[in-house]
């Protein structure tokens, strides 16, 4: 089948009249219809037998509606919270860009607090956060270059950060292992998504390790986060909230004969701090030792200033990436605007909740955060088609989703789909899920979201286990080729109109 052009899709889905969905969907899926202008009788496979058949353990369940129409055409205990994964971003896109709008910009600041005379400013300087989720090196190495060109090069005062324009975390979720990249410190003023880089080099009988914030441009060392390395065999990694610095140890026995990975900051404002200074250094001003603030002074004067992408370009990147630090702080700039600088992320997601339930028409949905991280979250399937099938909602979220590629039961792409289906993936350890839009040949837009879960097995792991379970592969296999069934058989009902 030849894809069709997004904008038609776009034509035909925006002609539909939106409405909530009616609590008279189906209970189970409909009989399947024949194909028009099939051979003999071919039917399209029955989906509970697809479920009972998949060996997935826990539950599934899915929903599938027509965008703009009032009914599900088809369901499976759709009203069963299960945990969303990364899916539950759809409602947080959805939240920030009807909140925010699509251009709006992220700003990071440099304020002067006294007069600058003769390059000299005779106050305090103060780095401040506005929740950018992208900002990075390179950037902040452009932030203190205007900062230059507006004249700066000696400041008598002191070198303030701020990043409480949000609520600041440790971390994003307390269950998952202390290494792991996806889940870092959250707060205001962010860098390199929260993450800082940990290279090993083996020299002789000796380790070089070194801890950076490194792009394609910069690759400043840090102090705020150190490592070292110790004669153990297990764990790999330790971590340590240690006099202001996060101090990490890792195994030498598992460094092999070199590499790196990136590893969460935990104070990702002091970061941005110590490598923003470190940059101004460079271009000949020196700052003093960085410290906090926790609130803004009045008077302060704007000397530079960096604006992130568009919002909308922003919101792309992180359904088609599925980062976590961005979902998180969309959903907290959100509820900022909405009501105010909310006291936690739980509490914005909180917010973000209740917005669906009462914008939208949402009836069960309760997340614990704003990317789905948190396995406390639940968003059954027929919420999430709901959501999806406002017309409002695919006029945002359908363009910005990813392409999904058909497969056949060998994992091979279908090379003739009788769909064309954009979504947003979701995985946590026995947690699966797969929601947005399959188009149609004829031009019909349906809107669909499949979940899997077995929580009482991902309940039981230990935290050391969360990395990479035993089982855990071939269950997302197993879940991911239901996705892939249940998606051939709506080709098949529906695929020709």
């Amino acid at each position: 089948m030849t894809r069709l052009p997004r904008r038609f899709v776009l034509g035909a889905l925006l002609a539909g009249i939106a409405s909530p969905l009616s609590a008279a969907a189906p209970a189970t899926s409909l009989r399947p219809r024949l194909r028009p202008g099939a051979l003999g009788i071919a039917m399209a496979p029955d989906a509970e037998e697809l479920i009972a058949g998949s060996g997935i353990t826990g539950r599934s369940s899915f929903a599938l509606a027509r965008v703009g129409a009032p009914d599900l055409l088809e369901s499976h205990e759709a009203d069963r919270a299960l945990p969303p994964a990364s899916v539950g971003k759809c409602l947080t896109a959805l939240y920030a860009l009807e909140t925010l709008g699509p251009t709006y910009r992220f700003t990071t600041r440099v304020l002067g607090t006294g007069p600058l005379r003769n390059g000299r400013l005779e106050g305090d300087l103060i780095l401040v956060g506005g929740g950018d989720p992208g900002l990075d090196t390179t950037d902040l190495g452009g932030l203190a270059a205007r900062l230059k060109a507006a004249g700066v090069r000696e400041v008598t005062g002191r070198f303030y950060y701020y990043g409480a324009s949000l609520p600041e975390a440790r971390l994003i979720d307390a269950s998952q292992p202390d290494h792991l990249g996806y889940n870092p410190g959250v707060s205001g003023l962010n860098l390199n998504y929260n993450r800082v880089h940990f290279e090993w080099t083996r020299q002789g009988n000796a380790w070089r390790a070194t801890m950076d914030a490194r792009t394609a441009k910069y690759r400043p060392e840090v102090a705020i986060a150190t490592m070292q390395i110790v004669d153990r065999a297990s764990p790999v990694y330790t971590y340590a909230d240690r006099d202001g610095r996060d101090v990490w140890t890792v195994a030498r026995g598992a460094l092999g004969t070199g590499g790196s990975r990136w590893l969460p900051v935990r104070r990702p404002a002091a970061y941005a701090a110590e490598v923003f200074s470190s940059l101004a250094r460079s271009g000949g001003l020196v700052l003093k030792t960085p410290e906090p603030l926790r609130e803004l002074p009045s008077g302060a004067a704007e000397l530079a200033r960096h604006e992130s992408p568009p919002l909308e370009e922003i919101a792309r990147l992180m359904l088609r990436y599925s980062n976590n630090l961005t979902a998180e702080l969309l959903g907290l700039t959100a509820t900022a605007k909405r009501q105010g600088r909310p006291a936690s992320i739980r509490a914005s997601a909180s917010a973000m909740s209740d917005w669906g339930r009462q914008s939208l028409g949402l009836r069960s949905v309760s997340m614990v955060d704003h990317s789905g991280l948190g396995d406390a979250s639940r968003f059954p399937t027929g919420d999430m088609v709901r959501l999806l099938s406002r017309s409002g909602t695919a006029e945002r979220l359908l363009p910005i989703l990813k392409d999904i590629p058909l497969l056949d039961e060998r994992g091979r792409k279908v090379a003739d789909p009788r769909l064309s289906v954009v979504a947003k993936t979701g995985t946590l350890n026995f947690v699966s899920g797969l929601a947005g839009y399959a188009s149609t040949e004829a031009g019909e837009t349906l809107a669909f979201a499949i979940l899997s879960g077995d929580v009482p097995r991902r309940d039981a792991l230990t935290r050391a286990e969360r990395e990479s379970p035993p089982g855990g592969k071939p269950w997302l296999t197993r879940a991911r080729r239901l996705q892939q069934a249940l998606l051939d058989r709506w080709g098949q009902v529906y695929g020709l109109g």
